[in-house]
Formats: C-alpha cells, sequence, structure tokens
C-alpha cells in the first residue's frame, strides 16, 4: 500500500503540500531545498516523487548546496531518475545562482586600480606598526580584492617570507593575482636588496603558477613607494 501511495505521487499531495503550487500559493522563500530542485526536475520515478528524489540527492552530498553546484551532468545522472535533460536543468539552475552571487560580490569589493589603491588597505593594517609586518592581497580577474592575509610579523627590521605559504593561501582562495604588501617601522622608504630578492623571486614562481604578483607595496608612517611603479619589478597592474 505504501509503495502503491508513493507511486500516485506529488498530484495526490494537497494543493499547499505540492512544490509548485506552494511557491505560486506561498512564495519562493517557503520551500525547502528538495522542493526546489523538485520543481526543477518535474518528476521522480518509479518509486520516489520528484521531492523524495532530490531528498536523497542533497542527503548525498550533506544537504550541502556548494558541493552540489560542483557537480556536472555525468554525476547528477547517475542517480535513478536523473537523466541528461533534467542534470542540465539543475546544473543551469546552479550556476545561474553562482552568477548572481559573483554580481553580488563583486559590488562589494574594492577593485584595485592603481598602487594606491592596493597602499590604502594595506595601511589599515600597518599603520603605526614598531613591527614589520609582511601582507598579501588576493585578487580575482576583475582585480577586485577576494581577501588579504597576513603572512608574517617580525622585528623593526625585518621578516620572514615563506613563498609556499603564500601561493598556497592563494590557490586555496582561487585568487587570480598577488598583491604584496610590507612596512617599514624605521621609516625608509628604500626597498632593501632583500626586498627586491624575495619580490623578484615571487614573480617568478607566480608566472609557473599563472598566478601574477602584481606589485610589492612598502609602506612607512607617512608615505608609500610601489616596487612596479619604481620599475624595481615587471608586472602587468
Amino acid at each position: 500500500m505504501d509503495n502503491y501511495a508513493q507511486k500516485l505521487g506529488i498530484k495526490t499531495w494537497a494543493d499547499a503540500d505540492r512544490p509548485r503550487e506552494k511557491l505560486i500559493l506561498q512564495g519562493r522563500r517557503a520551500l525547502t531545498d528538495a522542493e526546489l530542485i523538485a520543481i526543477l526536475i518535474g518528476s521522480g520515478n518509479k518509486t520516489e516523487t520528484a521531492v523524495d528524489l532530490s531528498k536523497r540527492i542533497l542527503a548525498y552530498y550533506q544537504n550541502d548546496l556548494a558541493k552540489l553546484a560542483k557537480l556536472g551532468i555525468k554525476e547528477l545522472s547517475k542517480f535513478k531518475g536523473i537523466g541528461m535533460a533534467k542534470a542540465l536543468g539543475i546544473v543551469a539552475a546552479l550556476e545561474l545562482g553562482r552568477r548572481r552571487k559573483e554580481k553580488e560580490s563583486d559590488k562589494l569589493l574594492p577593485k584595485i586600480t592603481s598602487s594606491t589603491d592596493a597602499h590604502v588597505i594595506f595601511r589599515t593594517e600597518l599603520a603605526d606598526l614598531a613591527h614589520e609586518e609582511f601582507w598579501i592581497l588576493l585578487l580575482n580577474k576583475a582585480n577586485r580584492v577576494l581577501a588579504k592575509q597576513r603572512i608574517s610579523a617580525g622585528g623593526q627590521a625585518m621578516t620572514v617570507v615563506d613563498p609556499k605559504l603564500i601561493f598556497k593561501i592563494a590557490l586555496e582562495q582561487n585568487a587570480a593575482s598577488i598583491i604584496l604588501g610590507h612596512n617599514h617601522p624605521s621609516g625608509n622608504l628604500n626597498a632593501s636588496t632583500a626586498d627586491i630578492h624575495i619580490t623578484k623571486k615571487l614573480v617568478e614562481a607566480g608566472k609557473l603558477l599563472e598566478l601574477p604578483v602584481l606589485d610589492h607595496i612598502i609602506l612607512t608612517d607617512h608615505s608609500f613607494i610601489s616596487m612596479a611603479d619604481e620599475g624595481l619589478i615587471k608586472t602587468s597592474l
């Protein structure tokens, strides 16, 4: 009897419980993730309603929409009741959601168009420090800041920089490029031999990883220099 009832499907449900009718009557925010996916796929299989099938797919990925959004047509088609057309619908809908989120995020992220823009962001972290700190800005393809991260802190004269750590963080954040920044508590704006050496090393490593290092900003309490602007390194910012 239970199997028979299940095979009758969503059409036997009360209007307020059917995903499409529920959306019309109560609005999209009233629907669960499974109900929204059920609308996308339209129907289930011989033993599951569209909602039950959607719940099973979500449960397989720990109800994590971020994991679901990474799936391709092939992975989705492995579920009984999900053919090419239904898989395409899910992938397309999640991609639209990703693009919307990306565009909204871009509006909130500061854009780097010059060394001055980068300097302003670094200064919020490095101003008035009595010791050296090394930071990075991680940018997306539109040169908008995805994140800023302190890499190391040291004494008055120097701080240790680990290239592997910098690129590990950048890759984890899916950054498209990097800007380096550190302060000189002494007030000396000149880039030291060590500053130039580590910067060139990071620039070359970035080329190999196709993760360009665009600039290295050095700050004092009252001013800053850009190693790219000064011609000390060749970059594309």
